[in-house]
């Protein structure tokens, strides 16, 4: 758990039903006295009231129903606007007035609704002050009892809709850059599981192919066969070892060097041992290698070709050809009729081809299989090694 995942402390005062039930109290009790009022200044209330401390009888239950109206102020601005406004045209409730017109202003923040109830105030606050002091009394102290709270309030809720809306923004950000995260670790892995398929039937196959070459060999060929099979077969369970351990790792999979161009050459060698006829051809125009992304994906073009050879025409004389120029890698590997598959076929997943395809297009290139003129089948495969949007 990280440090901004733990609940910040909020101090008792800053505490929104704490504030809201102290806010209540002073909004009743000076209500039900008639303090910070203008009675006693400027004269009577609207409807003519002139005592400074109203009458028990109506400053009690005025107290009372603003007090429970600015309680749940957030919820009620306009309710409680309405109570403040009927309150003051009786007694001096101009913290009230105050109270409800910044709350409506902060919780709303729309300029009409606003506009509408600022005006009210203005009429039934400056009317009675107007009518016994004139403008110099009724213009300030409507400016502080109704401007005021309403532009302070408009300022305050809009601050805070911001905020909120940053906060929004970067929450969604962080959601979606996991989302990113986790769809590309999925992704990495469903590569992986196509690793392995590629990874296990080439060793394996090897492994096939060289037990069948022991069954009619004697002598030091058997011994050296044999050898070769526990080479094959632990080369197999270390790349098999490392593909799950990659598999089942939650956290980020370790970077190692793949192979690429330059490891062509055992690869062609591990099939020559086992009695296939390949020949490597590599034509280099360009001056400088390509990017490790091609380099991989040509390696795993020659594997997987190599493989099918191994599986459908054993003993064929085949031929991998690389042609590298300043923007385009050729890759082709061409085999002739094989010998007939007199043991059982070897297991096939279906996805070859599929896959030589696919991995090809992932990085821009084209892909091509199909018989040849002479009963062998050829693939190719014609991959960018630069693009313009990337240098």
């Amino acid at each position: 758990m990280n440090a901004h995942d733990l609940p910040q402390a909020t101090p008792w005062y800053r505490r929104r039903p704490v504030t809201d039930t102290v806010l209540a109290l002073v909004v009743g009790v000076l209500t039900a006295t008639g303090e910070f009022g203008t009675n006693d200044f400027f004269g009577p209330t609207l409807v003519g009231l002139d005592d400074r401390f109203p009458p028990l009888w109506l400053g009690v239950p005025l107290a009372v129903g603003l007090g429970v109206l600015t309680r749940w102020r957030r919820r009620l601005p306009v309710a409680l606007l309405t109570g403040a406004l009927l309150a003051n045209a009786l007694v001096s409730a101009h913290i009230a007035v105050v109270v409800a017109l910044y709350t409506l202003a902060e919780r709303t923040t729309a300029w009409p609704r606003v506009g509408v109830g600022t005006l009210a105030s203005i009429v039934l606050v400056g009317v009675p002050i107007w009518r016994f002091a004139g403008a110099d009394g009724a213009i300030p102290i409507s400016t502080a009892v109704c401007v005021a709270p309403a532009l302070l309030g408009m300022y305050v809720g809009t601050r805070h809709e911001l905020v909120e809306r940053i906060r929004e923004r970067a929450e969604r950000l962080e959601r979606e850059h996991h989302q990113r995260i986790a769809r590309a670790r999925s992704d990495e892995r469903a590569q992986i599981a196509r690793d392995m398929h590629d990874v296990v039937t080439h060793r394996v196959s090897l492994m096939v192919l060289q037990a069948t070459a022991l069954e009619v060999s004697t002598g030091k060929g058997a011994v050296a066969l044999g050898r070769q099979i526990g080479a094959t077969g632990r080369e197999a369970l270390a790349e098999l070892r490392s593909l799950m351990t990659v598999l089942r790792n939650a956290d980020d999979a370790p970077l190692a060097p793949q192979p690429g161009l330059a490891q062509l050459d055992v690869l062609v060698e591990e099939s020559r041992r086992i009695g296939i006829p390949v020949t490597l051809e590599v034509t280099e125009a360009a001056g400088q290698r390509p990017p490790s992304l091609v380099e991989h994906t040509a390696y795993r073009f020659v594997r997987e070709a190599l493989t099918n050879v191994h599986k459908h025409a054993p003993g064929a004389r085949t031929r991998v050809r690389i042609e590298q120029s300043p923007r385009l890698l050729r890759l082709s590997v061409r085999n002739g009729r094989g010998q007939p598959v007199v043991d059982p076929p070897l297991p096939v997943g279906g996805h070859g081809l599929l896959g030589l395809a696919e991995r090809v297009r992932l990085v821009g290139g084209e892909f091509s299989a199909g018989p040849t003129a002479d009963g062998g089948f050829e693939v190719v495969a014609e991959v960018p090694v630069r693009w313009d949007d990337t240098r």
